[in-house]
């Protein structure tokens, strides 16, 4: 039986085709514009990057972290201890501590609970990139660090952690402190912006103390002044037999 005879016209056709896409501009132009064309619900192009997760971080550890103490600011250093972008700020006052990203996550909706319908802005002055992790209970020593349980931050003496800043009452934003403050470890005190910097746990330029008189050396009790005019002692001679 011989083959079905091909239309010549169908097989130019088939001599145009082309395995490689075809560009959409030279086929579909209206296509094209009415989908270029921005509307009310289509989002416009942006460089801006999107806001990524504050309590953990971008690219994660290259390795697992120890478990390392909180920075203490030494030299005179006060970085951190004032409220920069914003009206108010909470700050802690005992001690250094190490916070988890779940406590700092309470924290955060405590606050914006309480702020909840009204117009302002938080900053946060730190960020969970440390990683903590755990073995199991009864697990011999020399078997490993463990495996990852959970992001955390070191907290300094004296850090600004939360900074907000809006069409806010004072009274409002002391309430909405206190409350994230009960949320996390530790003490904490509310600050305003001005207020004076801290350096360790002394507030510098109140009652007349300066940044100057906290770097000098300690000054010596009166015994120790006495002690360092009394006449250095000399070894007493030991006689030799002969």
């Amino acid at each position: 039986m011989p083959p079905p005879r091909i239309p010549p016209t169908l097989s130019v056709q088939l001599s145009r085709l082309t395995l490689s896409s075809p560009r959409p501009y030279l086929l579909l132009p209206q296509f094209l514009a009415s989908t270029l064309t921005p509307t009310a619900s289509s989002r416009a192009f942006t460089t801006t990057a999107p806001r990524l997760n504050w309590l953990s971080p971008k690219g994660g550890e290259n390795k697992k972290s120890r478990k390392g103490r909180c920075r203490v600011p030494t030299g005179g250093s006060m970085r951190g201890t004032t409220v920069v972008w914003g009206d108010y700020g909470i700050r802690m006052r005992d001690h250094d501590r190490r916070i988890s990203a779940h406590q700092l996550h309470v924290a955060e909706e405590t606050i914006k609970k309480r702020l909840r319908g009204m117009k302002f802005r938080l900053y946060m002055r730190i960020a969970a990139n440390i990683g903590v992790y755990t073995s199991g209970n009864e697990s011999r020593m020399g078997k490993g660090k463990g495996s990852f349980d959970h992001w955390a931050s070191r907290v300094s003496v004296s850090k600004v952690v939360f900074e907000i800043k809006g069409d806010l009452h004072e009274q409002v934003v002391r309430d909405a402190f206190r409350l994230a403050g009960n949320k996390l470890p530790g003490l904490w005190e509310f600050v305003k912006k001005g207020d004076p910097p801290k350096m360790g746990i002394t507030k510098v330029g109140v009652n007349g103390i300066t940044a100057e008189d906290l770097k000098r050396p300690r000054r010596k009790l009166p015994l120790e002044l006495t002690a360092a005019r009394l006449p250095a002692s000399e070894p007493a001679s030991v006689p030799v037999s002969v």
